[in-house]
């Protein structure tokens, strides 16, 4: 029984900035793994970006050098800071954490409901 929470998505211009926050609670012993991912319509969801409990962020190429992740760990919190929001960017964002629910349970991947950003131009 874990819940993601997401908010912060919304509508802004071309060249403006969104930051968006996940929280993730329930039965948590540790989370291995945070990050975001987004889904267009039409399009397959893909990986944006994420961040592993080592310390390791990886970006998709496509957001390189506009969007950063970051992370509160004793709050299980992860956040996407995107800065020069283009159209492309528009897509609903999902947050995404790799649980274990307990030192002898195996990780499992949970989804949150998503949040939508909008980039008009």
């Amino acid at each position: 029984q874990v819940q993601l929470v997401e908010s912060g998505g919304g509508l802004q211009q071309a060249g403006g900035s969104l930051t968006l926050s996940c929280s993730a609670s329930g039965s948590i012993f540790s989370v291995d793994a945070m990050g975001w991912y987004r889904q267009a319509p039409g399009k397959q969801r893909e990986l944006v970006a994420t961040f592993t409990s080592d310390g390791v962020s990886n970006y998709a190429d496509s957001v390189k050098g506009r969007f950063a992740i970051s992370r509160e760990n004793a709050n299980y919190t992860v956040y996407l800071r995107m800065y020069s929001l283009i159209p492309e960017d528009t897509a609903a964002y999902y947050c995404n954490a790799v649980v274990r629910g307990s030192w002898w349970s195996d990780a499992k991947d949970y989804w949150g409901q998503g949040t939508q950003v909008t980039v008009s131009s």
